[in-house]
């Protein structure tokens, strides 16, 4: 399809208008990232059943004219017998170019969608980083942040940003 074309009719914009609605994901990295062992080795040798507990908490902010950044931090601890194995805690963030969107689709876009392209990333980063601390990779499911977004705004008004506990296990 031709840049030029508005709507895919074959017809430029004309006088360059472009008001079309485009989001882009212009960058994703980890913006921090911490792994602590503080009981190893002995922590190796335990044989109990593992206890973790993961929350996150996303924000938004814009950084530039139509450039907002998108921050998914995920903090993951896990026990075994009340010692801790070990503690991550992931902040990473994504910056999208978006322009033309209606005021009223920004938020839920930051708070919803952008997090939902940022994750697999993000949940792969915290695997990792939990394999190469030794210990099985943490394997998150997915999650529906658009329905926690949209769960949320009708709880509290429209929020400046989402957080929760992605489960205990």
């Amino acid at each position: 399809m031709d840049q030029n074309d508005d709507a895919g009719n074959g017809q430029p914009y004309a006088n360059g208008a472009d008001d079309a609605p485009i989001a882009n994901v212009l960058s994703q990295y980890v913006k921090d990232l911490s792994f602590e062992n503080p009981n190893s080795p002995a922590i190796y040798q335990s044989q109990g059943q593992p206890k973790l507990d993961v929350q996150f908490n996303i924000g938004a902010a814009q950084v530039g004219e139509d450039v907002h950044e998108v921050v998914l931090k995920i903090e993951a601890r896990g026990e075994i017998d009340g010692q801790v194995m070990y503690l991550c805690e992931l902040s990473y963030a994504g910056l999208f170019g978006l322009r033309n969107i209606p005021a009223e689709h920004l938020q839920p876009f930051l708070l919803g969608e952008a997090p939902r392209i940022l994750f697999p990333f993000a949940r792969r980063v915290l695997a990792d980083a939990v394999r190469d601390g030794g210990f099985p990779p943490l394997l998150l499911e997915p999650i529906d942040f658009n329905a926690l977004y949209f769960q949320q705004a009708q709880q509290a008004g429209e929020p400046g940003q989402i957080s929760g506990d992605i489960g205990n296990a």
